[in-house]
């Protein structure tokens, strides 16, 4: 805790805290009219700084408490984007969207709910593909999202499945029940998802995780697997314009940060066309 509240003190002070011990320094010189003047505005300015940063470490240490919770005791289970909305709130410059959720998973009732979520870059993907990863306490229903997960079933993060006995790699990316299987038994056996994965010293875990690979592998192959001959498409007639494939929701979203950094689009202009893409999701 005490680290905790050090990293955030450090935080205050380089967003700007670091005036009221500069005024409490300049006050306690003894500076002739606005020493007193300094000396009282830094020291109030401190007092706000340290109750800012005992305020801060708290949250996060009861944050952290949490998602270890969930992590011990919790259950991995799938949340359904069934709606996004903006909240017209704007934190550090990146919007909070509320998120309308269906939450299900083994051992639970399915439920709905929303959560408030900031609708970063790097989370756009995972969004647009209208599912994410939630750990849910089965006997309250609390739960938090889990980004690091989610990436994972959004197809964000490559999942590669290397069996030498097979002597193939399997490329399960994107395939939410295989993975969601997969990193059940992970949890369950507290396996970390931290990276690459190794687990060949654990046969048993390596085992029923081989078994999910290759029944995943086996019905994606018979799932490819055509039961006649495709039809040849005409070809469009000399002229003709061809439609150019849509661009994603994510790579929309980020063509319009980039016209809204440059200056080729206003304020408002930028404001209407995201709530335009975000309510075409």
């Amino acid at each position: 805790m005490l680290m905790r509240y050090l990293k955030c003190q450090l935080l205050v002070f380089l967003f700007g805290g670091i005036v009221g011990p500069i005024f409490l320094v300049i006050g306690l010189m003894g500076l002739p009219v606005v020493g007193e003047m300094f000396f009282w505005m830094g020291l109030a300015i401190t007092i706000i700084d340290v109750i800012a940063a005992v305020v801060w470490a708290n949250f996060g240490a009861k944050s952290a408490a949490k998602t270890q919770a969930l992590e011990a005791s919790g259950v991995l289970a799938v949340g359904r984007i069934m709606g996004m909305g903006e909240t017209g709130t704007r934190i550090n410059d990146v919007p909070l969207v509320k998120l309308r959720l269906r939450v299900e998973g083994p051992g639970i009732t399915p439920f709905d709910t929303e959560d408030s979520v900031l609708a970063q870059v790097t989370r756009m993907p995972i969004l647009s593909r209208g599912t994410v990863v939630v750990l849910v306490d089965p006997a309250t229903n609390q739960y938090q999202i889990d980004w690091t997960r989610s990436a994972l079933i959004s197809g964000m993060v490559p999942a590669q499945f290397t069996l030498a006995e097979d002597n193939r790699t399997y490329d399960l990316s994107g395939q939410v029940g295989p993975l969601m299987e997969i990193m059940q038994i992970l949890k369950a056996n507290g396996v970390p998802m931290d990276g690459t994965i190794d687990i060949r010293s654990n046969p048993v875990v390596r085992q029923q995780v081989m078994s999910v690979v290759r029944r995943a592998a086996s019905q994606q192959g018979q799932g490819q697997a055509p039961s006649a001959p495709p039809l040849s498409q005409p070809a469009p007639p000399a002229g003709y314009p061809v439609a150019a494939p849509q661009p994603s929701v994510s790579q929309r979203l980020q063509e319009l940060e980039t016209l809204r950094a440059t200056g080729a689009v206003s304020e408002a202009e930028y404001t209407a066309k995201r709530e335009q893409i975000l309510a075409g999701l």
